[in-house]
C-alpha cells in the first residue's frame, strides 16, 4: 500500500480491537513499527498515522485491530514481553540448584535488554505505569507468572527471605534489572552488562537469600 493512501485514510466506521486475529506477518510489522517509533519519542508526541505509514497499514487497519493508540501501544509491549517470558522458560530447562536458576533468570533478562535495547527505551519513553496497570495484559502471566514461581520455590525452600512478601521480593528484583538497564543505556555504555552478570547477581543475591 503506498503511504499517500494511508495519510488519505478515513476515519474507521467501528472500533473492534482484535489483534489476535490478524494474519502474522501484518502484525509483525505494526509491533515493529510500535518499537522502532515509541522507543523515540514519548507517547503523546506519537500520532497513529505514524505507525500505520511505518507498518505500511492504513488507519482503519490499526483501529479495527487495536482500538486505540494505548491498546496498540500495550499489545506491542506484551508481545515483546512474551518473547523474554518464552526465553526464560526454555533457558531454565533442566537446572537442578535453585541459585543457578535464579541466577539464569537474572542473566536472560539482561541479555534480553541488550539484544533489543528499544524494548527497554520504549518502557522508559512511551510507558506510563497508571495507564499500564489498567491493560487486561498488564499481569503478563507467562512472564510475571515465571518470576513469581521462581521466588515462591525459593521462599518454600527456605533459601529466599521471608521477611518481606514475594511480590515485594519480585518488585525488588525487578527494581534492581530495570535500574541497571536503564542507566546503562543512558549512559552509553559498551561493555555489556551480561560480562557483569555474576557480579551484579551475587550483590542482588545476598540481599534477598535468607541469613543463617
Amino acid at each position: 500500500m503506498k503511504k499517500k493512501q494511508v495519510a488519505n485514510a478515513a476515519a474507521p466506521a467501528a472500533v473492534e480491537g482484535r489483534p489476535g486475529q490478524i494474519d502474522p506477518a501484518t502484525r509483525a510489522r505494526i509491533e515493529q513499527a510500535v518499537l522502532d517509533i515509541f522507543a523515540e519519542r514519548e507517547f503523546h508526541r506519537v500520532g497513529l498515522i505514524e505507525i500505520a505509514r511505518g507498518a505500511n497499514v492504513s488507519l482503519q487497519t490499526l483501529y479495527k485491530y487495536y482500538g486505540s493508540k494505548e491498546a496498540l501501544l500495550f499489545s506491542g509491549l506484551d508481545s515483546w514481553l512474551g518473547l523474554l517470558a518464552a526465553r526464560m522458560i526454555d533457558h531454565l530447562q533442566g537446572i537442578e540448584d535453585y541459585k543457578e536458576r535464579l541466577r539464569k533468570v537474572f542473566w536472560v533478562t539482561l541479555d534480553f535488554f541488550e539484544k533489543n535495547p528499544k524494548v527497554a527505551q520504549m518502557l522508559m519513553s512511551s510507558v506510563y505505569v497508571n495507564t499500564w496497570r489498567k491493560q487486561e495484559n498488564y499481569e503478563n502471566p507467562a512472564l510475571f507468572g515465571t518470576f513469581i514461581k521462581v521466588l515462591h520455590e525459593g521462599r518454600e525452600k527456605g533459601i529466599l527471605t521471608d521477611e518481606v512478601s514475594e511480590k515485594v521480593l519480585l518488585d525488588y528484583f525487578f527494581g534492581v534489572l530495570g535500574r541497571l538497564v536503564q542507566m546503562h543505556i543512558h549512559r552509553g555504555q559498551r561493555e555489556p552488562l551480561t560480562a557483569q552478570a555474576n557480579v551484579l547477581f551475587g550483590m542482588l543475591w545476598r540481599s534477598i537469600a535468607k541469613q543463617p
